[in-house]
């Protein structure tokens, strides 16, 4: 079908925003005039151009506007944030007919968008691969409707279901491959924030940073009940903002924020809550086994990655247990099984 595929389109331009766009939702736009693509953009950054308006400036020749369509993944939006209403442009252009993947579900827009554009006489289709455009924007979706950030849990487990040997010091058993290490930098690049426990700052010492893919550090996120971490950790070292979730008292220091919480009480609903207060759309929990746990059992996930390695381990830290029936994709990535799970 020829709308599916425009709208297709516009989905794989949208990608190109993780890790840019939040707390923005990823859209993409695709103009089309006698059958051919003469316009494309996606919303590159936070606070920058929208999808639409990037589409509709890379035309070259806007006399075609006024008989093109326009695709767009996400409804337009009618109001004005850090940049003026794309519905507005797409009127004062004068394109007659407007292709979405779904409504917008924010409370700003919801709807407001196609009316617009339908009060101006345009013609306006809604619904193409929708669920497939909803998918898109599920982190967006997460942050607005549920008001925490989206979860991804991610772990390496060995053949025969370990994560690690059991040990008090030294360096963990290394389980991913350098292409799949490749591909757990660009996850964090696309999170906005990324997590551990006290046990796997102390134990492993990780910088947590973008260093074999590019893009922005997430903002680091640790639990120390009692502080007990050293601050010569690469943790504390400032070169990443730097949460710390703590009972104690304790003054920030260089890009190191300390958050009191009540440990006695339930702690990641009250973490999340502090992260969604701070605009941190998306956080990558990365170990270690207990914490991942316990996400999974407060059913405080959206998706899980796990990458299967060739080695086995015998004995040592088991990994994780997914709830049975939990939706499963296989895929494989240079070679390396890789077993995605979601939530929904």
């Amino acid at each position: 079908m020829e709308e599916e595929k425009y709208i297709r389109r516009c989905i794989e331009l949208a990608k190109n925003g993780l890790g840019n766009v939040s707390p923005n939702p990823l859209v993409g736009a695709v103009i089309v005039c006698d059958g051919k693509i003469i316009g494309e953009g996606y919303h590159v950054r936070c606070g920058q151009a929208h999808a639409e308006v990037n589409a509709i400036r890379s035309v070259k020749d806007e006399s075609l506007l006024k008989r093109s369509t326009i695709y767009v993944s996400l409804e337009p939006c009618s109001h004005y944030g850090k940049t003026p209403p794309c519905a507005d442009l797409i009127i004062e252009k004068q394109i007659p007919r407007i292709v979405i993947g779904c409504r917008d579900p924010f409370s700003k827009v919801a709807g407001r968008g196609i009316q617009k554009l339908r009060d101006a006489g345009r013609e306006v289709v809604v619904g193409v691969l929708e669920q497939e455009c909803r998918e898109l924007i599920e982190r967006f979706v997460t942050f607005n409707t549920l008001k925490r950030p989206y979860v991804l849990l991610k772990w390496a487990e060995s053949a025969d279901g370990y994560i690690d040997t059991q040990r008090t010091g030294g360096s963990p058993e290394v389980l991913s491959t350098p292409l799949t290490s490749m591909l757990v930098h660009k996850k964090r690049a696309e999170a906005d924030a990324i997590l551990v426990g006290r046990r796997t700052a102390e134990l492993d010492n990780p910088s947590l940073t973008v260093r074999n893919w590019y893009g922005r550090n997430p903002v680091r996120v640790v639990l120390d009940r009692e502080l007990a971490l050293s601050p010569e950790l690469h943790l504390f070292d400032g070169t990443a903002r730097t949460l710390v979730f703590t009972t104690k008292e304790c003054p920030d220091r260089k890009n190191v924020e300390y958050i009191c919480i009540d440990y006695s009480q339930e702690v990641l609903p009250q973490v999340l809550t502090a992260l969604y207060e701070r605009g941190l759309q998306t956080l990558l929990v990365e170990g270690g086994s207990q914490v991942l746990q316990s996400f999974i059992d407060a059913g405080l996930w959206d998706e899980i990655t796990v990458e299967i390695s060739a080695r086995s381990l015998h004995s040592g830290v088991k990994a994780p247990e997914i709830p049975p029936g939990t939706r499963c994709k296989t895929e494989k990535h240079f070679g390396v099984e890789i077993h995605k799970y979601t939530s929904l």
